[in-house]
């Protein structure tokens, strides 16, 4: 049994109360209008950004897409058509400067019907403030420890800063579970046979403003497994500096001292207060 200080507990709780933060008012909202309901409001776009979408639409317009003073609005259409359309404001965007790390990679949009309503450049969802979603995983051991990975200095997003044993972006022809059992292999060399184990443990929504200008909305698929003592892992994809395995208080402090990205921040500290009783 990990011991942790009631003020350790508390500023752990605290932290996972506030995961998902209120889009700044300034940011303009985008308004999709899917038929299924009133025009709904699926992302945010920095009032820098504004000026130059209005000057390169007032241009040359892109099909389904209006944009107006106070929003943009994405008017219903096939999931093929709405994905084109968007491509086309992204690369707007992305000539402009606007959208940085493009990954040449698609993340989908799903709805509340679990629908994926269209497909866009994963890097143009920050941007955006479209929300997205991601699989992390806590990796620990019978005896209580975790295992967690730093990311490698080359990372566009968070260098070297402490992250799950294995978490990424869920494609847009993926499922959660696909996904976190490819990342387990990619990130921490985790074979099928040990990744098949993973238990799902919940989901975090995440919503915060990035320092780039965009707004990073996204669910969290949280899966934890079981590991040996004697597994070790091991990088495959690069973007893995090195791995530590360390104890829950730990864990804690380095959450405590900002060492993980944000993400992962919550995810393990999310682990820490289930895996040890103490809610």
């Amino acid at each position: 049994m990990h011991t942790l200080s009631v003020s350790t507990l508390a500023a752990l709780e605290e932290l996972l109360q506030n995961t998902a933060r209120p889009a700044p008012p300034d940011l303009m909202p985008i308004y999709f209008a899917n038929g299924i309901e009133a025009a709904q409001v699926i992302g945010h776009i920095n009032p820098e950004y504004v000026l130059f979408l209005q000057a390169s639409l007032s241009k040359k317009s892109i099909a389904l897409l209006e944009i107006a003073h106070e929003r943009l609005t994405i008017q219903k259409g096939s999931p093929a058509a709405i994905s084109d359309s968007l491509r086309q404001l992204a690369e707007e965007l992305r000539q402009g400067g606007f959208i940085p790390g493009w990954r040449n990679e698609d993340f989908a949009w799903i709805d509340q019907n679990g629908h994926a309503c269209f497909r866009l450049e994963r890097a143009a969802f920050r941007t955006l403030g479209l929300q997205s979603r991601a699989t992390h995983i806590n990796g620990f051991t019978k005896t209580g420890n975790i295992w967690l990975g730093r990311r490698s200095d080359t990372k566009k997003t968070d260098p070297g800063r402490l992250d799950n044993i294995a978490a990424g972006g869920i494609e847009a022809d993926e499922t959660p579970w696909v996904n976190a059992r490819r990342e387990l292999w990619e990130e921490a060399g985790v074979p099928s046979q040990i990744s098949e184990q993973i238990s799902p443990a919940g989901r975090i929504h995440m919503r915060r403003p990035t320092p780039q200008g965009g707004f990073h909305d996204e669910q969290l698929f949280i899966y934890d497994l079981e590991l040996a003592e004697n597994f070790i892992p091991t990088n495959h994809d690069g973007e893995v500096s090195g791995f530590i395995e360390i104890s829950h208080s730990e864990a804690a402090a380095r959450i405590l001292a900002d060492e993980f990205t944000s993400d992962a921040a919550f995810v393990t500290a999310d682990f820490i207060l289930r895996s040890s009783n103490y809610r």
